[in-house]
């Protein structure tokens, strides 16, 4: 094997142990939060306040 056939290992491994990582802290999330406070936004509601008084100046 040549250098580029370990390198294509070496990603493939890595790429693997990423995507544990991100199924393992799916997981984790999943069962830290409820989904209402996941798909809650903050930000979503200061836009639309921030839009409302914009409407009620104009």
């Amino acid at each position: 094997m040549d250098l580029w056939n370990y390198l294509e290992l070496a990603a493939w491994a890595a790429s693997a142990i990423f995507g544990l990582f991100i199924l393992i802290d799916w997981i984790r999330t999943d069962q830290a939060y409820s989904e209402e406070f996941l798909t809650s936004s903050r930000e979503g509601e200061l836009e639309a306040l921030t839009e409302e008084q914009h409407h009620h100046r104009g």
